[in-house]
C-alpha cells in the first residue's frame, strides 16, 4: 500500500493536562532541592525540555492543520508576553545586585553572561567556557541557569520552522498524511540528535552538557509522545503502576545518576522516560493514580510560578554563596531562600507577568512590541554600562617599579611602598595572561592535539635556541623568559598545550587522550631540530618527587638538549583576586602546607644528566607564609596560574639561574669544538 493512501494518526482529545503542570511543578522544586542542599544537578531540565516538546508540538500542529498556516509575527509575541517579562526582570535585578555583591575578580566572567542570557545564547557561553582551560577556575555566574532557557528559546523559534515545513511538504510534494509524515520526521531527528549526544557526551562531556543539538532529541521525543498519546492507553491498574514509577524516577534521577558528568547522552533517557509514563498514566487515569496527585490544586498552583521559581532561585543561592563567603548552604538559609524563591515568583507573576499575557496580540501587536522593548531595554543599558565601567579600568595598568616591585622586592630589594592597592587589579586579574595566548596560533587548546609553535626574542642570529614546552604551569614562565630572551640575545620557542604536561605518563589517566598525543607529536619537532635548551617545569604542585613521566621525557634528550627544569609553583586554597579583595589578611598559606621541606630533585633518582634545575620558591614564600600578593603584586590570577605582571617582575631572579644554564651551554659548546 502507497503511503498516500493510508489515513492519518488520530488527533489527540484536546484538554488540559493538569499533569504536566504538576510535572513542571516537581522539576523546578528537584532544581532547587538539589542545587541548594545536595549541590549537583536533578536532570529536572531534561524534564522540562520533554514537556515543552510535547506542549508546543501539541499546540502548533492543531494550529497548522486548523488553519493551514503559523503567522509567526503573532507567535513570536506570543513567546515573548510569556517568557519576557519575568526572565528580563530577574536579568534585570541580577544584574544590579551583581555589581554591588560580586567581587570583581569575577566581573569579566559575569558581563559576558547578561547579554548572552537576554539573546539565548548562554548555553554556547557556557559550553566554550567548559571547554576553555583558561576559564576553568571560574566561579559559577548568578545567570547560569539561563543555559536551559536558552536551549528552550532555540527550540521554540526553530519547531515552528518544522511544523510548517513539514506540513507543506507532505500536503503539496509527497502527498502523504501530515502527522505520520511528522512523526517520521520527528524519529529521524530523535535518532540522529541521540546518536550525535551519546557520541559527543562520551568524547566531550563538558560541551555536551550545553549543546543544543545534544539536547534536541529531548524535544523530539516529546513530540513523539505528542503524535502518539491517543495509542498509548492502558488498564487503570497497569497506568497506576506506570504513573507512580514515572514520578519516581523523575524524584531520584539525580540521586541515581551523576547527572552534571554523564548527561545528556543516553543517560537522559531515564528522567525523560519518567516523564512518558507520567503523561501515558494520566491518560487512561486511575483512582488513585499519579496524576490525581499532580493535578491537585497545590501542584496546579506551583506549577502556575514554575517559571519565575526557576529564575530566581539560582541567583538567590549564588547571591548567599559571595555575600556570606560560604560554599554550602545551612538548613535554615536553605528554607529562607526557597521562601524568598517563591514569594518573589508569585510577586512576578501576579505584577508583571499576568497583565502582560492579558494583552490581546492580534489587536495590540505594537503596544506589546512595545511592553517586550520596555522590559529588554534596561537589561542591555545596564549590561553595557556596567561593560563601560570595567573597559575603563582595563585600559594599561602603570607599575612604577618604586611602588610594585613585585618579586624584584626580592631579588633587586626594591622596598614596597606603603598603603596601596595591589596591581593588577582584582578586575583585570582573570584576563592577565602570558601574551603568546593572543597571538594567532600559538597555543594547542585543551580539545586539540596538533603542535603549534611560536618564536620569541632574537629570531634571526640567536646566541642559543629555548623552548618552552609545556602546559599552563611552563606557559605562565613566558613572560620573564621572553625578557631574558631579548637581553641575552635567544630565541624562544613556544610549544604549548592547555591543560597538559610535558610527560611520557598520563598521571593516572588525569592528562587527557589529546595531551598524550601532543605529547607524543611535540617530539618529532625537538628531535629534528632540536633547541639548546628545554624549559619545562620539574614537578607538580607540591610533589616532593620529579615524576617518573617527565623524567622519561628528559632522557630521550640526553646528547641533544639541556632540560631546564622550574620547580612547581606554590597554589593557594582561596581564589586569591577574590580573597585579596575582599579579606586580605586571610589568603596566605602556609609554606609548610604548600611546598616539600626539600626540592623534589633532591628525593629522585635517576635524573639524567641533561637536567638543571631552578627553584624559585623564596619568591613566593618567606619561610612561614605564601602570600597572595608581594611588592604590591598579585601573584595569582587564579588558584595557581601566576599572574604576568607577577612574573615578569621575577625577570631578574629567573634570569639568574638562565645565565648559570648558559655558561652550562657554553662550556659543553667550547668542549665538543675542540
Amino acid at each position: 500500500m502507497e503511503l498516500s493512501t493510508l489515513t492519518d494518526l488520530r488527533s489527540p482529545e484536546k484538554k488540559f493536562r493538569p499533569e504536566l503542570e504538576g510535572v513542571r511543578a516537581v522539576a523546578a522544586l528537584l532544581v532547587a532541592v538539589y542545587h541548594i542542599w545536595l549541590g549537583s544537578v536533578s536532570g529536572g531540565v531534561d524534564v522540562f525540555f520533554i514537556v515543552s516538546g510535547y506542549l508546543i508540538t501539541t499546540s502548533l500542529l492543531s494550529r497548522m492543520m486548523r488553519e493551514g498556516k503559523i503567522n509567526i509575527g503573532e507567535y513570536l509575541l506570543g513567546l515573548g508576553r510569556r517568557l519576557f517579562p519575568i526572565a528580563f526582570t530577574v536579568l534585570l535585578v541580577t544584574t544590579v545586585v551583581s555589581i554591588v555583591i560580586l567581587p570583581q575578580a569575577r566581573w569579566i566572567q559575569t558581563i559576558p553572561e547578561i547579554f548572552s542570557s537576554a539573546f539565548y545564547y548562554q548555553n554556547w557561553q557556557l559550553a566554550t567556557s567548559a571547554v576553555d582551560y583558561l576559564a576553568q577556575n571560574n566561579a559559577a555566574s548568578p545567570f547560569q541557569h539561563f543555559w536551559a532557557l536558552s536551549i528552550q528559546g532555540q527550540f521554540y523559534i526553530t519547531w515552528p520552522l518544522v511544523i510548517i515545513a513539514v506540513y507543506f511538504i507532505a500536503r503539496k510534494v509527497l502527498k502523504t498524511p501530515v502527522r505520520k509524515t511528522l512523526l517520521a520526521v520527528l524519529a529521524i531527528l530523535f535518532t540522529a540528535s541521540i546518536s550525535y549526544s551519546i557520541y559527543i557526551t562520551a568524547e566531550n562531556q563538558p560541551w555536551a552538557y550545553f549543546d543544543t543539538f545534544a539536547r534536541a532529541w529531548e524535544f523530539s521525543l516529546g513530540g513523539m509522545l505528542a503524535l502518539l498519546i491517543p495509542y498509548l492507553k492502558f488498564k487503570p491498574s497497569i497506568s497506576f503502576f506506570l504513573g507512580w514509577l514515572g514520578l519516581a524516577i523523575i524524584a531520584l534521577t539525580g540521586i541515581l545518576l551523576p547527572v552534571s558528568t554523564v548527561f545528556p547522552g543516553y543517560a537522559a533517557l531515564l528522567p525523560t522516560g519518567g516523564v512518558i509514563l507520567v503523561i501515558i498514566a494520566a491518560e487512561t487515569g486511575s483512582r488513585f493514580g499519579v496524576e490525581k496527585l499532580l493535578g491537585s490544586k497545590p501542584f496546579l498552583y506551583f506549577g502556575s510560578i514554575s517559571y519565575g521559581f526557576y529564575l530566581w532561585h539560582w541567583p538567590m543561592l549564588v547571591f548567599y554563596y559571595a555575600y556570606f563567603g560560604r560554599e554550602t548552604v545551612t538548613n535554615l538559609a536553605g528554607v529562607l531562600i526557597i521562601l524568598s524563591t517563591f514569594l518573589l515568583s508569585i510577586l512576578s507573576i501576579r505584577l508583571l507577568e499576568s497583565p502582560v499575557r492579558k494583552i490581546n496580540i492580534k489587536e495590540s501587536k505594537g503596544k506589546l512590541s512595545a511592553i517586550l522593548a520596555a522590559f529588554m531595554l534596561p537589561v542591555i543599558i545596564t549590561g553595557i554600562s556596567w561593560s563601560m565601567y570595567v573597559n575603563y579600568f582595563q585600559a594599561e595598568e602603570e607599575l612604577p617599579a618604586e611602588d610594585y616591585p613585585g618579586a624584584r622586592m626580592i631579588s633587586n630589594n626594591v622596598p614596597a611602598a606603603p598603603d596601596l592597592e595591589p596591581l593588577p587589579a582584582a578586575v583585570n586579574a582573570k584576563g592577565d595572561l602570558p601574551t603568546f595566548y593572543d597571538d594567532e596560533g600559538c597555543y594547542t587548546t585543551r580539545k586539540d592535539n596538533a603542535v603549534s609553535k611560536c618564536s620569541y626574542g632574537e629570531t634571526e642570529d640567536p646566541e642559543y635556541v629555548l623552548a618552552l614546552v609545556g602546559g599552563s604551569h611552563s606557559g605562565h614562565w613566558f613572560p620573564p623568559l621572553e625578557e631574558i630572551a631579548e637581553n641575552l640575545n635567544l630565541q624562544l620557542d613556544v610549544y604549548n598545550k592547555d591543560a597538559c604536561r610535558f610527560s611520557q605518563d598520563d598521571f593516572g589517566g588525569f592528562l587527557s587522550e589529546s595531551c598524550m598525543e601532543w605529547n607524543d607529536k611535540v617530539m618529532e619537532p625537538l628531535l629534528e631540530d632540536p633547541p639548546d635548551m628545554l624549559i619545562t617545569t620539574a614537578n607538580v604542585n607540591k610533589q616532593s618527587t620529579v615524576p617518573q613521566g617527565y623524567i622519561d621525557k628528559w632522557k630521550k634528550f640526553e646528547g641533544v638538549s639541556k632540560v631546564f627544569a622550574i620547580r612547581d609553583n606554590p597554589r593557594m586554597t582561596e581564589d586569591p583576586p577574590s580573597c585579596v579583595e575582599e579579606t586580605p589578611e586571610d589568603c596566605s598559606v602556609k609554606r609548610a602546607e604548600a611546598l616539600s621541606a626539600t626540592p623534589p630533585w633532591d628525593n629522585t633518582e635517576n635524573i639524567p644528566d641533561n637536567a638543571i634545575f631552578a627553584d624559585l620558591s623564596d619568591y613566593f614564600c618567606d619561610e612561614e607564609v605564601c602570600s597572595p600578593v608581594i611588592g604590591n603584586v598579585l601573584v595569582y590570577r587564579d588558584y595557581h596560574h601566576l599572574t604576568a605582571t607577577y612574573a615578569e617582575t621575577l625577570t631578574p631572579a629567573l634570569e639568574e639561574h638562565i645565565i648559570k644554564a648558559i655558561e652550562q651551554l657554553d662550556k659543553t659548546s667550547a668542549q665538543n669544538s675542540e
